[in-house]
């Protein structure tokens, strides 16, 4: 289990530079949305690529930082069951999730992706838009995105795996920030419950 830890925290490492990355990207398309509307605007001057260049990044941005939202734990869970939850029970379900579905998924999406991507590169597939861009590095990164989720999933699998079994202490990468996320998450939870409970009390208590 030690070796295969070592190898959750090198995938860790590099999803947080990834992460790191796509904020760059992120600044990136607001500058160049921002240039394109003023140039636009003001000295009537409009680009396809510009425009293009946008969405590239937009789809580099939510492709790529797939794998960082999980490290992070940030991905979209019910809170309002999770929170009712034990750590252990949180851990088998994400766990049988990795396994059973996210896994599957990036593989099969990984599989149907890489061929279209390969013919835009071959054939040099250009936008239909007169100055667009050239096609096939904002198709690569449909695979590429699912294959850094798919690196993630590994990640997250092993460290749950060392949960339950009683190697880690933790079943998350950062233990203190996603300790504090939970607290909140849990105390919003409670304090939303205890107000259903008055409020159905109340009601059952109306002549």
């Amino acid at each position: 289990m030690g070796a295969l830890l070592a190898l959750a925290g090198a995938i860790d490492r590099i999803n947080e530079w990834i992460g790191k990355l796509v904020g760059w990207l992120v600044l990136a398309a607001v500058l160049i949305s921002a240039g394109n509307a003023i140039m636009r605007k003001a000295f009537d001057i409009g680009s396809n690529a510009y425009l293009e260049i946008q969405w590239y990044l937009f789809a580099a941005v939510f492709m790529l930082g797939s794998g960082y939202v999980f490290l992070r734990n940030a991905h979209v869970r019910i809170d309002f069951i999770s929170t009712k939850l034990s750590r252990r029970t949180n851990a088998m379900i994400d766990l049988a999730g990795i396994v059973l579905f996210t896994i599957p998924l990036c593989l099969i999406l990984m599989y149907l992706s890489w061929p279209v991507f390969e013919r835009a590169w071959v054939s040099g597939e250009m936008s239909q838009n007169a100055g667009g861009l050239i096609r096939w590095p904002v198709l690569l990164m449909i695979p590429l995105g699912f294959a850094i989720l798919l690196l993630q999933c590994v990640s997250e699998g092993i460290k749950r795996i060392a949960f339950l079994s009683g190697q880690r202490a933790y079943p998350f990468a950062e233990a203190e920030e996603s300790s504090e996320e939970d607290a909140f998450v849990a105390e919003m939870a409670r304090e939303a419950l205890a107000r259903e409970e008055a409020l159905l009390a109340a009601k059952g208590k109306a002549p």
